[in-house]
């Protein structure tokens, strides 16, 4: 008889305590941990894997994450560098992972430049949304 995996999902890596976030902490969620327990699971940081060192100097983003992968706006630190290809080499990367493991869902940080849906949509978000992922923030 066959036995029956877990759906996976993606979850940034701060949500479940790993030391990824720009400030070099976690941001552990409770509710997202619960819901973890029904799920297989692969930790990602969007920024990580776009290449940005952790700790590393907030960024905020000039307009939406959809507006930043259609070429309309930025992602800049507060030093004033343009770091919006490493945000989407990030995102791609979380995508790649995504599609290769056919995962149709992501629990990702709120209030994030790369993950967030609010206040801001993000980038990692908005290229998973884009493509039939489902998005739930914490």
């Amino acid at each position: 008889m066959p036995v029956n995996k877990p759906e996976q999902c993606i979850v940034s890596s701060c949500l479940i305590g790993l030391c990824t976030r720009y400030d070099g902490r976690s941001k552990p969620d409770c509710n997202c941990l619960e819901m973890l327990k029904n799920y297989q699971y692969i930790p990602v940081c969007p920024e990580q894997l776009g290449g940005l060192s952790t700790p590393r100097v907030p960024a905020h983003l000039s307009g939406s994450g959809d507006e930043v992968l259609a070429g309309r706006a930025a992602v800049i630190t507060r030093e004033g560098t343009d770091v919006t290809r490493r945000f989407i080499a990030g995102a791609e990367a979380v995508l790649q992972i995504a599609q290769a493991q056919n995962i149709r869902l992501a629990l990702l940080k709120a209030r994030s430049p790369s993950c967030g849906l609010t206040p801001q949509l993000g980038v990692t978000a908005a290229l998973l949304l884009a493509h039939g992922i489902r998005v739930i923030e914490f």
